[in-house]
C-alpha cells in the first residue's frame, strides 16, 4: 500500500509518499481500506517532531479516517466487511489501509458522503468530551468558541446551536466571521480588528460566559478568565500560542471558576468507545436529518500530504482538509 512517511522532523516537505505491506488487523481490529483521512494540528506537531505516537504504534500521521471494512480480526464477526464508516485512529491515517479498533468505528451519516466522513471522528470526538462531557454544556449557557472557522470551531459551533446555548466565536478575518455566523454563531468577533473580552463583557453586561472552548492559550489565557461568568469553565484543548502566561488565580476563587485541559489520543480505547456510543446516540441522529454537517474546504489527492500541511499551516482555510485515496480496489482482504 501507498502511505505517507514522515522522513525526517521539520518543515511539510519531509512528508514523502511510500510502499509498505498492508497491515493484518489484530483480534478486536477491523482493516479499512481508505477512502479518506482528515488532516488535524497534532499531525502538523508530530510531523515537527511534537507530538510522537504512542509506543508500539505507527509513525504514519493521520488520526481520522473513513472507508470500507475489508478485513477483521479474529473477535470481529465477518459480517462487517463490506461496511462503510469513518473511525477515530491513534495514527495511521495517511495510508491507503489503516487498522481501527471497532469500538471507535461509527456508521458514516446518512447525509454525509463517504469523503466527507473523515472529517468528523477527531473534531466530532474532542467537542463532545469536553463541552458535552467535561464542561456540561446545556442548553440556555453562554459558549465562546475561539477559532471558530478551524474543524474544530466549526463543530463547536454547530453543536452548541444544536444543544441550544448561545454561541460566541472568535476569528481572523471577516469572512471567516460571516460564515461562523451562517453555520450558527450568534457572536463573531475578527479578533484582528476587535477585542473579544471587551465586545463579549459589552454584550453580556459584563456577565460573561459559561464556557470557554480555547486552542490558543498564552495571551488568551488571563482574558478567558477574566471573561468566564461565576461557575464559569475553561477548555483547554491545545495551545498554539504558548503554554505560560502570569495568570491573576484570586478570580478562580472568587468566581468559582473550573480549569480543564485534554487530549484525546492517548486516552484509552475503552474512554474512546465511550465517547463513541454517546456520539452515536446524540450526534449521529443529527447527521442523518441534515442539522449539522462536517464543513469541508479542500480534499487533497494522499500524494499531495505536503500541499495539504501547508494549507493548514497558513490557516487560509475554514472547516476541514482532507487527503483522499484515488484508488478503487474492491478486493477483500484474508483475515
Amino acid at each position: 500500500m501507498k502511505y505517507i512517511h514522515i522522513e525526517k522532523e521539520g518543515a511539510p516537505n519531509v512528508l514523502k509518499i511510500k510502499t509498505m505491506s498492508i497491515p493484518k488487523p489484530g483480534l478486536d481490529e477491523v482493516l479499512i481500506r481508505v477512502a479518506a483521512a482528515g488532516v488535524n494540528r497534532p499531525d502538523i506537531m508530530q510531523r515537527k517532531g511534537f507530538y510522537p505516537p504512542p509506543p508500539g504504534a505507527t509513525n504514519i500521521p493521520g488520526l481520522e479516517i473513513s472507508g470500507t471494512i475489508v478485513g477483521v480480526g479474529r473477535n470481529v464477526n465477518k459480517k462487517l466487511i463490506d461496511s462503510k464508516v469513518c473511525a477515530l485512529v491513534t495514527c495511521g491515517g495517511y495510508a491507503e489501509y489503516c487498522l481501527a479498533s471497532l469500538p471507535l468505528c461509527l456508521p458514516v451519516p446518512k447525509k454525509i458522503t463517504l469523503i466527507e466522513a473523515s472529517g468528523l471522528p477527531e473534531t466530532f470526538f474532542t467537542v463532545w468530551s469536553n463541552v458535552f462531557e467535561k464542561g456540561q454544556l446545556k442548553k440556555g449557557d453562554s459558549f465562546l468558541v475561539h477559532g471558530g472557522s478551524s474543524g474544530i470551531g466549526t463543530t463547536a459551533i454547530q453543536l452548541g446551536k444544536a444543544f441550544g446555548a448561545t454561541v460566541f466565536t472568535t476569528a481572523g478575518t471577516n469572512k471567516k466571521c460571516e460564515f461562523c455566523e451562517i453555520i450558527g454563531a450568534d457572536v463573531s468577533i475578527n479578533y484582528r480588528k476587535q477585542d473579544f473580552f471587551e465586545e463579549i463583557n459589552k454584550i453580556t453586561n459584563g456577565k460573561g460566559v459559561n464556557l470557554i472552548l480555547d486552542m490558543v492559550g498564552g495571551a488568551y489565557i488571563p482574558k478567558n478568565i477574566n471573561l468566564l461568568a461565576k461557575d464559569g469553565k475553561l477548555l483547554q484543548i491545545a495551545l498554539l500560542q504558548g503554554a505560560k502566561f502570569e495568570v491573576d488565580f484570586m478570580k478562580l476563587l472568587l468566581k468559582r471558576l473550573t480549569l480543564m485541559g485534554s487530549t484525546l489520543r492517548p486516552q484509552s480505547i475503552e474512554k474512546k468507545s465511550e465517547i463513541a456510543k454517546a456520539l452515536q446516540n446524540k450526534v449521529w441522529p443529527l447527521l442523518d436529518r441534515g442539522i449539522i454537517r462536517p464543513i469541508i474546504h479542500k480534499v487533497f489527492p494522499l500524494e499531495q500530504a505536503e500541499k495539504a500541511h501547508k494549507l493548514m499551516e497558513s490557516s487560509n482555510h475554514i472547516g476541514k482538509i482532507l487527503l483522499k485515496n484515488s484508488f478503487d480496489c474492491k478486493d477483500k482482504i484474508k483475515s
